[in-house]
């Protein structure tokens, strides 16, 4: 180890370095301009890329490119020379856009869809804007009937934009997302599709303004045949005993608290579906007490008054004048020709689901029993769908529902001609589908209800057996309908097709 590092000793003595020469100040001077214009180059290059304007480059921009600031419009924050977030006008909050009505002509079919949201102390609800009352109204002029449907606030139903949920909560989820038409719009939208009707108008009372339209018409009658303690103010505080069985006087607070009672403490029994079937005899008594000789001239003559004074608690698209045409008609219809129905639980199924990470216990429809409700409820000869008067090809074209084609038989090209052949009538044919194989009898699959479509299609395709109809929900369908054309049809495509 000794011999090792006495031999490296030597190297190292050996070793010569070369003489570093002076330089002169001429050469200093160079030498230190070459620096300062190499370092101020660099500053001004990194400078000028981070202010680029004269194209779009990634990044928000340095502060000092503008004197401490960014121009507001370019969507960069504001900031002074230390780079803090100057203050600025707030950005105004957008409501949702307004939504234009189309006016009823007073002999078509109208159906207008009720709403009492569930309200309250605001702060300590739940859901403030969900919907715990919806009833589906429908009027023709032409065969002077009328029905209406009470709709299950818990019912589990597609939303059109929110996916599956109870239907109560459209409203609240449309006011939130603020779109066309807000709450009303995406609610009105909800029972249209459900149901499978159009549905032109909405009427949304506030239970303050319930009371006070009850109290001005001098209150309600109606025929009782339970014994119920019912409680308006809603803290035990106050009881009215209605009594068992005859025809009973209610005033405004009591007609609140009879409509809206599912408490079998109370003596209110079928919970939902019996407080539906109450809510439908106070509607049916209102209409007596308006519609009697001696008080409708009387509304009819207060009508813009009423409106007015009204107003502030009644949320609704129809116009006043569309209001006095409809009550004209009302006053026409018997109530022997106004159909009741309420969606029972003969025509659902409880079932538990997670809903926004709890479980949550829904009613899910049961689609065939609620469609016969709906027919017979809808058309004055009993099921028949679709439930709409009108010409089935307008009605299918209004529909505007994406169908799918696939051939299920050995015949080809089938699948492409009849897509064609219905384009020719105005129905939209978006895809043409694998086939799902060999058939002797067309069949129809249903995922989204678009029942005038179904309607034209029962019609052109002969089909008599409801085994030839599936349904299908499933919002995320490519397709409204979906048609498996089988050798029935062969013969049946018309010519040139």
């Amino acid at each position: 180890m000794k011999n090792i590092l006495a031999v490296l000793k030597d190297l190292l003595k050996n070793i010569k370095l070369p003489k570093m020469q002076r330089l002169s100040v001429r050469q200093m001077i160079f030498w230190g301009v070459v620096v300062v214009a190499t370092v101020g180059l660099f500053i001004l290059g990194r400078s000028f890329t981070a202010c680029w304007r004269l194209t779009s480059l990634p990044g928000i921009p340095l502060f000092t490119c503008s004197g401490g600031s960014v121009n507001p419009l370019s969507g960069n924050p504001v900031v002074n020379s230390q780079g803090t977030p100057v203050d600025v006008p707030p950005t105004p909050e957008l409501a949702a856009p307004e939504v234009q009505y189309p006016q009823w002509d007073g002999a078509s079919r109208i159906n207008v869809v009720f709403f009492g949201l569930r309200g309250g102390d605001i702060a300590n609800s739940d859901c403030p804007q969900c919907t715990d009352t919806i009833i589906l109204l429908t009027i023709d002029p032409a065969t002077k009937t009328a029905g209406m449907i009470s709709i299950p606030r818990d019912l589990w139903v597609n939303i059109p934009g929110f996916g599956y949920s109870r239907i109560n909560t459209a409203w609240t989820s449309g006011e939130a997302a603020k779109l066309p038409g807000g709450g009303p719009g995406l609610a009105m939208k909800t029972v249209s599709q459900f149901m499978g009707v159009p549905v032109q108008y909405y009427v949304q009372v506030s239970f303050d303004t319930f009371v006070a339209f009850i109290d001005k018409i001098g209150g309600i009658d109606i025929y009782s045949d339970e014994k119920l303690v019912l409680d308006p103010t809603g803290a035990g505080k106050d009881h009215k005993v209605i009594t068992c069985c005859g025809m009973r006087h209610l005033n405004g607070q009591i007609a609140l608290a009879y409509a809206r009672c599912r408490d079998e403490s109370q003596g209110c029994t079928d919970g939902d579906v019996g407080r539906a079937k109450r809510q439908q005899k106070v509607i049916l008594a209102v209409r007596e007490k308006v519609f009697s000789p001696e008080y409708f001239p009387k509304l009819m003559a207060q009508a813009p008054d009423l409106y007015n004074l009204f107003s502030a608690g009644i949320r609704t698209n129809i116009s006043l004048n569309d209001a006095i045409k409809l009550a004209v008609l009302a006053k026409d219809i018997s109530p022997e020709s106004i159909k009741q129905g309420v969606i029972d639980n003969s025509m659902t199924s409880f079932e538990n689901v997670v809903l926004a990470g709890q479980n949550a216990s829904v009613i899910r429809p049961v689609p065939d029993k609620i469609r016969l409700l709906r027919d017979e409820i809808f058309t004055s000869g009993g099921p028949v769908s679709p439930i709409a008067q009108g010409d089935p090809v307008a009605l299918m074209k209004a529909d505007v529902a994406r169908v799918r084609v696939t051939n299920n038989t050995y015949t080809a090209q089938l699948d492409t001609r009849t897509g064609n052949f219905l384009i020719a009538q105005g129905m939209q044919v978006t895809e043409l589908g694998a086939s799902t194989g060999v058939s002797d009898q067309t069949t129809v699959v249903v995922y989204s209800p678009k029942l005038y479509t179904l309607r034209y299609l029962i019609s052109t395709f002969g089909i008599t057996s409801s085994n030839q109809i599936i349904f299908k929900n499933d919002p995320a369908s490519s397709a409204d309908i979906e048609i498996r054309v089988g050798n029935d049809w062969v013969a049946k495509l018309p010519a040139g097709y």
